[in-house]
Formats: structure tokens, C-alpha cells, sequence
């Protein structure tokens, strides 16, 4: 089960359709539902936009982490920040790996296979 946490319908449905001939996907509308959806169903990876509502990403990548049960979950920041430092910042929240937005479709598999064990590492 890989969960996306997306809050813009348009962009989680083309992400669910980009993803659902591989992977059984998750989604969830907000980071508050999210970390729900993640203490529910302990997925093997999330892809976590950082602006969400209710609670926003970076914070729900926080309690996912902090949380002992969950923490080993490799989550993925894909956002629309591509500031210099975003990156970096998403790492200190605890994302795993980031990417921005517009989606490189060839990243993102390259990045799920790397994180879910299916590629050796670079």
C-alpha cells in the first residue's frame, strides 16, 4: 500500500492513475487524514505533498516520523516548493526523498523502486 496525501482532487487523480497499474494506492485529502491513514493501514512508502490543509506536510512527515510504529515508513516530499533549501528542509521534517512539482513521471518510479527495495542502490 503506498498512501498519497495530495489535498488538490485533480493532482491526486492523476497521480492514482499514474500509479495504480503498479501499486495499490492510498490517498488521503489532508495531512490530519494522512497520518490517520497511516496509523491504520502502516504502508510500505507515502508520498507527501507539504501543502495541505488542517495539517500541513512538513508537520504530518514530523508526527509520522516520531511516531515508532510508523517512523521506518520512507516518505517522499513532492511539492511545489522548489525554493533553494526546500529540499533540504523537507529532509529535516523527515521526508526520505523529494520531489517537485512539475512531476518528473521517470523519477518518481525510479525513486519508489529505490525506497520499496526493487533497485539496487545508486
Amino acid at each position: 500500500m503506498r498512501p498519497f496525501i495530495e489535498d488538490v482532487g485533480l493532482n491526486r487523480d492523476l497521480l492514482v492513475q499514474l500509479l495504480e497499474d503498479s501499486y495499490e494506492v492510498l490517498t488521503a485529502a489532508d495531512g490530519a487524514a494522512g497520518i490517520t491513514l497511516a496509523e491504520r493501514e502502516h504502508p510500505d512508502l507515502i508520498i507527501m505533498d507539504l501543502s495541505l490543509p488542517v495539517v500541513d506536510g512538513w508537520e504530518a512527515t514530523r508526527r509520522i516520523k516520531a511516531d515508532p510504529a510508523l517512523r521506518h515508513i520512507p516518505i517522499i516530499a513532492l511539492s511545489s516548493h522548489a525554493m533553494r533549501g526546500d529540499e533540504e528542509k523537507a529532509r529535516q521534517a523527515g521526508c526520505d526523498d523529494y520531489l517537485s512539482k512539475p512531476l518528473d513521471e521517470d523519477l518518481l518510479f525510479d525513486k519508489l523502486r529505490h525506497l520499496l527495495g526493487e533497485l539496487p542502490t545508486p
